[in-house]
């Protein structure tokens, strides 16, 4: 049950696929963990990682999905073609908004005493003050540049979901 032989183009799709569902398990693996995190420290979760897990969960479906349409050569390809265009949309989105603080922060001064990393922790607590009015909870930019690993695991999120932006499969393949 190989599904339909379309040569290099059904190959390519068949394998862009299987490396979109790796990406997206790793995703939503440390996506889930840090929100995991979150609720066991009695914090709010915060929006960007919600948002994350749920599109990505939703490409996932959709990867599958698509596989098996394809296997059982029932998938229409125009409109694979706008779905792909839509979950493009929806992953280009997630990377901006997770990589937003992410690329002004130095994950290996992280926990140091460096000047830069004081700077953006204190700015980002002020953020998060502000945003809340005083409540207590965690923001994104603190939680992130909270220590090494955790900066280090939100930026490997960050570019797995830039890969994922460019890892649209050809189309047209019949």
């Amino acid at each position: 049950m190989a599904g339909p032989d379309y040569g290099a183009l059904g190959a390519t799709f068949k394998i862009t696929r299987v490396l979109q569902v790796i990406c997206l398990l790793a995703c939503i693996g440390m996506a889930a963990n840090f929100i995991s995190e979150m609720v066991q420290n009695n914090d709010t979760p915060s929006k960007e990682l919600v948002g994350t897990l749920s599109v990505t969960c939703i490409a996932i479906l959709y990867c599958l999905i698509t596989v098996i349409l394809h296997i059982d050569n029932i998938l229409p390809h125009l409109l694979n073609t706008a779905a792909d265009g839509l979950m493009l949309i929806a992953l280009t989105v997630v990377a901006v908004v997770i990589g937003k603080p992410l690329s002004y922060l130095n994950c290996k001064v992280v926990g140091s005493a460096s000047v830069a990393a004081s700077a953006y922790q204190l700015g980002a607590t002020l953020k998060s003050t502000v945003q809340n009015k005083g409540a207590v909870g965690m923001e994104y930019g603190n939680w992130i540049s909270a220590n090494k690993t955790t900066c280090y695991e939100m930026k490997a999120i960050w570019g797995l979901g830039i890969a994922l932006c460019k890892s649209v499969p050809p189309k047209d393949i019949a």
